[in-house]
């Protein structure tokens, strides 16, 4: 019960700040929490972190190949990139595979995955500095790299309500850093 009175009260207090409602069980915080640096490889095995995406909202979507909800949410996410993907969002998927590179390229070879980017963190240490209680967890991340809310579970995340409420966010975000204060931050 708890939990739910936090999800209203968060989608209220989103919803004044012109944000789209977050659909399903996507949980928004009140306010943006800070993220540990997050060290992972990419799919050319270099060193990658999530400081590399700043100035991008990102959908962090923590996942792996033996699971099977991921497995099944996996061409969503991939759809999702191609319809938002760009300069101002980028859907992150990063597989905790033990295999590393290669489970993770036969798996995108086997089931069509066109527009994700191959990232990889073997050791699972991400998983445990966010806290994360299962797989599939995504983390919707704004432009200074803080957590703006988190879903843990499926999704359908190329779902028009989806879409809606990602691109209100990509939106706030431009805003926000265009805001007169927020330049003056930067120089």
């Amino acid at each position: 019960m708890r939990l739910l009175v936090y999800a209203i009260l968060a989608v209220v207090a989103f919803a004044g700040q012109g944000f789209a409602a977050p659909p399903g069980n996507f949980v928004l915080h009140a306010a943006p929490v800070a993220v540990p640096e997050l060290q992972f490889t990419d799919g050319e095995g270099q060193p990658r972190s999530l400081a590399d995406f700043r100035g991008k909202v990102v959908l962090l979507n923590l996942w792996a190949t033996w699971c099977l909800p991921c497995r099944e949410e996996m061409p969503t996410l991939d759809r999702l990139q191609a319809t938002l993907g760009g300069d101002k969002f980028q859907v992150l998927a990063l597989s905790i595979d033990r295999g590393g590179v290669e489970t993770v390229k036969k798996f995108y070879d086997e089931i069509g995955i066109q527009h994700l980017a191959i990232h990889v963190d073997t050791s699972s240490q991400v998983g445990f500095a966010l806290a994360t209680a299962g797989l599939p967890t995504t983390l919707l991340i704004d432009a200074e790299s803080r957590e703006l809310g988190r879903l843990i579970g499926p999704a359908k995340w190329d779902a028009p309500e989806m879409v809606t409420f990602l691109k209100s966010i990509v939106e706030k975000e431009r805003e926000r850093l265009a805001a007169p204060e927020n330049k003056e931050k930067s120089l």
